[in-house]
């Protein structure tokens, strides 16, 4: 279990130290590896990026700085353009994905003064640099989708004549969806809730009178994460934390034991150990509530009986969805379930809960599942509920064609068009803009010809 809103990023944002690039090229500490009108390139912020995909667990191969290096000249051309074409970046947009990425890298290092020692440099120098990229990139952004918005609007002609001139297998498959709809209900979570609050006073007054924290938190927490630290968090920002987590850490004086703290996670105890500014090191003890046999038998004997009268035409499965479910999300429409994402009826695998899908996998059209133990979509993991679900309609996996998936083909047809306007607008720019690079990347094997009319003599 986790506490955080967010999962803070260790090895993360626009700058990575690049010392890398010293023992990637030899004799070579930092240069311009590019010159795109008035903006200049450098080998370290090529590493940079390198370290960054690395990071983030893309695969390097002999071809990746090449990839990186084009990629960041095209972003320079649209960079251009959009201050041609006057375009701005919203301000309080940018300083919240700042403020972000501070706070990511605040908790990822241990505060201000670790982050400068990691970067060597300043924190007002790191915030000045970051919000430059931010903008930078924003705007890059920006010029891209105007360009994309210039595009004609897609007709049912052009989504044919795709049809018509792409061979089978290049032709986008859909997957198989699944049409469902349930009956819901919830355990007695009110009793749950006042039985894990009275165990965690309990806790709390065992702290008071003299037991560790620690000790304790190890014993009774249901986060692991940090159970089997004491309990201990780190120092962290408070804004990656749910509000109510946050609020009440930053209240507390260092050794103080909090009320109980509820969150979409559970209920907590909390003990701050440290605050820096906006940043907290806290203990935490969590408890989820427990539902017990009897609430799953209770709940499990009133929908075999549901599934009973509906089997045997006493109730259709509407009438007894809005009836009977206590889920307000489905039971207002007779049950049918919704993707909260989409807001579409059909669901592909991956997009429903692995318990439901286990429940309507062998239906047949019309067949009602037996009673199950599942999750609705509330908070971080979804809150336990039990129900049963009734399969409407599966539409099998298949080639998409004109008459069934024009949706899906049209979305197609529109990023196929807005990405050759790209191509084209960065072709274009290629030809009549100051660009100058390095022979350091002559090898490279770039995705437009360009590019490779542009390389210096020396």
């Amino acid at each position: 279990m986790k506490i955080y809103i967010k999962t803070a990023i260790v090895l993360m944002l626009l700058a990575i130290p690049a010392v890398a690039s010293a023992q990637k090229y030899k004799g070579v500490v930092d240069k311009s590896v590019a010159v795109v009108g008035n903006e200049l390139i450098t080998l370290s912020e090529v590493e940079q990026e390198v370290q960054m995909m690395s990071a983030r667990g893309f695969a390097s191969d002999r071809n990746i700085r090449c990839e990186i290096l084009e990629s960041m000249m095209r972003a320079k051309l649209f960079l251009m353009q959009a201050r041609l074409d006057s375009l701005t970046v919203n301000q309080e947009m940018v300083e919240a994905h700042l403020s972000q990425q501070m706070d990511q890298a605040r908790t990822a290092l241990g505060g201000d003064e670790a982050m400068e020692a990691y970067f060597h440099k300043p924190v007002y120098k790191l915030r000045q640099e970051w919000r430059k990229q931010i903008e930078d990139n924003t705007l890059a952004q920006q010029e891209q989708q105007e360009i994309a918005k210039r595009i004609p609007e897609v007709t049912p002609y052009d989504v044919k004549m795709y049809i018509d001139t792409s061979s089978v297998d290049k032709l986008p498959v859909v997957p198989i969806k699944y049409k469902l709809s349930q009956i819901c209900i919830y355990p007695d979570r009110e009793a749950a809730a006042l039985a894990v609050k009275e165990r965690l006073l309990n806790i709390r007054e065992r702290i008071i009178n003299g037991e560790k924290f620690s000790t304790l938190a190890r014993l009774y927490s249901e986060d692991p994460g940090s159970a089997r630290k004491g309990g201990e968090l780190g120092l962290a920002s408070k804004s990656i934390f749910w509000p109510a987590f946050s609020d009440a850490a930053m209240s507390l004086k260092p050794g103080a034991i909090s009320q109980i703290v509820e969150t979409p996670d559970g209920f907590h105890i909390i003990e701050v150990l440290e605050k820096k500014g906006d940043m907290f090191n806290a203990r935490h003890i969590l408890l989820k509530p427990r539902y017990t046999v009897e609430d799953r038998d209770k709940a499990f004997s009133k929908l075999d009986s549901l599934k009973t009268a509906i089997t045997d035409s006493l109730i259709t499965f509407e009438l007894a969805a809005r009836f009977y479910s206590q889920d307000p999300a489905t039971r207002t429409n007779g049950g049918q379930m919704a993707d909260p994402n989409t807001g579409s009826a059909y669901f592909e695998i991956d997009q429903l809960k692995p318990q439901d899908y286990a429940a309507a996998k062998d239906l047949q059209p019309g067949q009602i599942s037996d009673p199950i133990e599942s999750l609705d979509n509330e908070g971080r993991d979804g809150n336990l509920v039990y129900k049963i679900v009734r399969l409407d309609k599966i539409v099998p996996a298949h080639t998409a064609t004109f008459e069934h998936d024009y949706t899906e083909l049209l979305g197609d047809v529109r990023n196929v068009k807005q990405a050759e306007a790209i191509d084209q607008f960065t072709k274009e720019k290629i030809k009549v803009t100051y660009i100058k690079i390095d022979p350091l990347f002559q090898d490279c094997e770039f995705e437009l010809d360009g590019w490779k009319s542009k390389f210096t003599n020396d």
